[in-house]
């Protein structure tokens, strides 16, 4: 094993660890969100309590996406990542405390570590793979985007299922210092074998370059914030809620649920390529980005309305959210692949971070709204609010650009 490995390239070696990196961040992350989803729901948590508990996480996302990318350019990515896997450590371990110190101040001051942690590593992976791939080879950069990118949110799903396991076998506190001892591990291996200086800009980067001058990466990311904003707008705090209180589903089905959904769509994402014409000769752009938004919205209006009249509600939800998840992989791969193409190769963190701030803000903006209309209005609401912003990420897509590519 450890000969096979040593006579691959020095970019796949990289690719590999980098991608290790983000696979195990990726299930403590998705297992820490449902773990204080159900834990705190257990303690009599509100909707829109438990939503809280996640303002600082998604709000610090947007600063450090924002400024991540700028420290990306000019620390190097592979100092970012490993700052991030030691602030996940440090955030885990603060919520390890007795369940008595665990007040929302000291939650929210853990999620925010964790949010920063969060965002540090993924603007890292996603920024290291076009310091990798060649110029001009725009098919193997979507191929590599779309497996690092899909295979992360399987991995997340996965997280979703081991939180809730971890959840009844450990306990609250027992989990998170399991998951903080596999980090230590996987820093240590990082520290010791990622490549130095990947990804630092050869120019001099100043703070005022955070903002991007792009037309083009400036509508990209202003489509995902709505796309991502219509996603969590009805899955972060309002599923999870109404699985439970609605359908009576306990704690592991809800997250053995959530875990087989966000496996299935990270699938799809993997071989969105393929979905999306590479096969053909072609790699996607604008037009295609456009085309998919639309669809999804669409499908997102036959839930709202299957929910709203309850017409076989548990039936719409399961069967939609599964069709809802693999037309928003599809979205979200191609996004993943329009960003990386479009940024600047020196400094590609800049753009990069730029793009995954507004990412963020489309995930705060959605976690907020989840349990506040979810409380007062209830999921169909949700649903309808998500359809919205759908629909303004189709026509912000009007104008990202257009082209034909070979792959």
């Amino acid at each position: 094993m450890i000969a096979a490995v040593s006579s691959l390239s020095k970019d796949v070696r990289q690719y590999m660890l980098v991608t290790f990196n983000y696979w195990n961040f990726t299930i403590t992350d998705g297992a820490l969100r449902m773990l204080v989803v159900l834990h705190f729901y257990q303690l009599g948590y509100t909707a829109l309590e438990i939503a809280s508990l996640f303002l600082f996480y998604e709000f610090f996302g947007v600063v450090t996406n924002l400024i991540g990318g700028w420290l990306g350019a000019k620390l190097g990515l592979n100092r970012t990542m490993n700052i991030g896997l030691g602030m996940q450590v440090v955030a885990l371990l603060m919520l390890a405390v007795p369940s008595s110190f665990l007040s929302v101040p000291w939650v929210m001051l853990a999620q925010a570590m964790s949010g920063i942690a969060k965002d540090l590593n993924k603007m890292s992976a996603k920024s290291a793979i076009k310091t990798l791939v060649p110029d001009g080879q725009q098919g193997a950069l979507y191929k590599w985007i779309a497996i690092l990118t899909g295979s992360k949110n399987a991995l997340k799903g996965a997280g979703f299922f081991i939180g809730g396991l971890l959840l009844t076998v450990l306990g609250f506190q027992g989990a998170v210092v399991a998951m903080a001892s596999v980090l230590v591990v996987v820093l240590l291996m990082s520290l010791k074998w990622l490549e130095k200086d990947m990804g630092k800009a050869k120019k001099s980067i100043k703070f005022s370059q955070i903002f991007s001058k792009s037309g083009s990466i400036n509508i990209l990311s202003a489509a995902r914030m709505f796309l991502f904003g219509a996603r969590d707008v009805w899955f972060v705090i309002a599923l999870p809620l109404y699985l439970s209180q609605i359908f009576g589903w306990n704690h592991s089905m809800v997250g053995g649920f959530l875990a087989l959904w966000v496996i299935a769509y990270g699938f799809v994402q993997g071989i969105a390529p393929r979905i999306t014409g590479k096969a053909k000769g072609t790699v996607p752009d604008g037009k295609a980005a456009m085309g998919w938004a639309s669809i999804l919205a669409a499908v997102t209006a036959v839930i709202a309305l299957g929910v709203q009249w309850q017409w076989q509600p548990e039936l719409t939800i399961v069967v939609g959210l599964l069709i809802f998840g693999a037309v928003f992989a599809v979205n979200s791969s191609l996004h993943s692949y329009l960003i990386v193409s479009y940024a600047k190769e020196d400094g590609v963190s800049l753009d990069v971070g730029f793009y995954y701030m507004a990412n963020a803000m489309g995930r705060l903006i959605g976690t907020v709204l989840s349990g506040l209309i979810y409380q007062e209005f209830g999921l169909a609401a949700c649903l309808w609010v998500s359809f919205a912003f759908l629909a303004a990420t189709t026509v912000i897509s009007i104008w990202l650009p257009r082209h034909t590519a070979t792959a």
